[in-house]
Parts: C-alpha cells; sequence; structure tokens
C-alpha cells in the first residue's frame, strides 16, 4: 500500500515539475490591470489680466486756465466766478443779465446800486497787471472797476466812472456779512471818454505801489502802507447809481506780468 502512495506522490511531483516548466519557472501570476479611464481634463478658462483702467493709467486732465493771458470771452466765462453786492436796501440783486455775445462779455443791470463782480478762479496772483478794452452802451451813470489781490483779507479796487471821475479804494467783507469800501485815492480825468464810447483801462499792483492808466495814460499811483495786501484773486466789475438801465460790455480782458 505505502509503494502505491509513494509511486502516486512520483506522479504528482513529476506533473507538478512538467507544469512550472511550462511557465517559464516563475509562478503565475494575476493579470496586470489597467488604470480606470478617465476622460482628459480640461482646464477651466481662465480670466485675460485685467487691464487697468483708462482712469489709472491716463494722466490726469490738465486745465487749460492760463496764467497770463487775454481773456477774449469766445468760450463763456467758466473760470469767472460771480459775487454781487447790494449797494441799498431796496436794490435787487437778481436784476442782472450777464452773458457773452459776439465774443463779448456783457453786463446789463436793470436794478439801481448793484454791484456785480467777476473773479478769476484759476490762479492767485501778487505783483499782477490788469487791462481791459470795455465799452459803454447804456446810460453814463456807471462804474467800471478792475480788482487785485482779491482774498477773505480784502481786495484793491480801482473805479471809473463813466461821468469821469475815478477812485481807489480798499473793500473788505465786514463781520456781519456786509461789504465796506475804505478811500485810498480819487480824482477826476479828462482822459475819459463819456458817454456810449470806449475806453481802455489798466491797473498795476506791485509790491506796495498801486497804478490805474486810463487810455494808455498814467492817471493815479499810490502807496498803501496801511492795509498791505500781498496776493489774491484778479477780477473785473460793473456797478449801476441811480440811473438805468446799465449796460457794459468788456471786449477783452488781459492779466499780464506788470
Amino acid at each position: 500500500m505505502k509503494s502505491q502512495y509513494r509511486m502516486l506522490f512520483a506522479f504528482v511531483a513529476l506533473l507538478l515539475l512538467v507544469s512550472l516548466a511550462c511557465y517559464g519557472g516563475n509562478p503565475p501570476t494575476s493579470a496586470p490591470t489597467q488604470p480606470p479611464i478617465t476622460e482628459p481634463s480640461v482646464a477651466a478658462p481662465t480670466e485675460p489680466p485685467q487691464q487697468p483702467s483708462p482712469a489709472a493709467t491716463e494722466a490726469p486732465a490738465q486745465s487749460s486756465a492760463q496764467q497770463y493771458f487775454t481773456e477774449e470771452f469766445d468760450g463763456g466765462f467758466a473760470d469767472w466766478s460771480l459775487f454781487k453786492v447790494a449797494g441799498s436796501k431796496d436794490t435787487n440783486v437778481d436784476a442782472l443779465k450777464l452773458e457773452t455775445a459776439n465774443s463779448r462779455l456783457v453786463f446789463d443791470i436793470s436794478s439801481k446800486q448793484l454791484y456785480a463782480y467777476l473773479f478769476y478762479q484759476p490762479y492767485d496772483y501778487g505783483d499782477v497787471a490788469v487791462e481791459a478794452r470795455v465799452e459803454n452802451r447804456g446810460v453814463n451813470d456807471n462804474n467800471i472797476s478792475l480788482i487785485c489781490r482779491h482774498s477773505d483779507e480784502g481786495w484793491y479796487e480801482f473805479n471809473v466812472a463813466n461821468s469821469g471821475l475815478y477812485d481807489i479804494l480798499y473793500g473788505s467783507k465786514k463781520p456781519n456779512g456786509d461789504t465796506g469800501y475804505a478811500k485810498l485815492a480819487d480824482g477826476g480825468s479828462n482822459k475819459i471818454k463819456s458817454g456810449k464810447d470806449i475806453n481802455i483801462y489798466k491797473i498795476i499792483c506791485k509790491g506796495h505801489r498801486l497804478s490805474l492808466f486810463i487810455n494808455g495814460i498814467e492817471t493815479r499811483a499810490l502807496d498803501d502802507n496801511q492795509y498791505v495786501l500781498r496776493d489774491g484773486k484778479v477780477g473785473i466789475s460793473v456797478s449801476s447809481f441811480q440811473t438805468l438801465p446799465v449796460k457794459v460790455e468788456y471786449d477783452w480782458v488781459k492779466i499780464s506780468q506788470p
């Protein structure tokens, strides 16, 4: 019986050796597994780099306002600010028509004792010359004014009346809000063309020296050692008195170095 088991064992062993030989001497392994099939990934579209906004890259807009130039009012008067003073309790401060027409700045006043000012806002000036060519188109009862060094501290005002008189004033705002004037000089000139005519007026504010020119002639000069204003805005003005209507046209205003 044992011999039969030996023979059976020998047969099984031989069969095992033959099987190993068929596999090249290595035991069989399981079939390699494929990686799971996945769809190719597509990157989500990215936003293009944001371009800086024009406001961030463009240079800030430069003002077209000039410091020294001749204002001919072809484009209006946007750089000028309006200031009105009532000379009496009966003055209607709204009785002013201010416009540009035919390259001229027109003051049309229909109330008594109304003083209408325009100040050039872009620059402050210390030493400066202001000159204007002005035509009277209304009654012979008004003031044409040129102003220098206007600020909260006060201003210098050169007034020429169409009647032939002039004065130089120091103007200021009083604590109660009213406007006050102190006279520095006054007089008369036969160089002023009265009636409906054209005049050229010029002022020079240089240091303490204040000078008024009428139609090319130096009419009055003085040194102010009392108020001694240093700098401020330049301006122009038209004032009505007791006779209406007042109509004055500024052909041009020249701001220059003295």
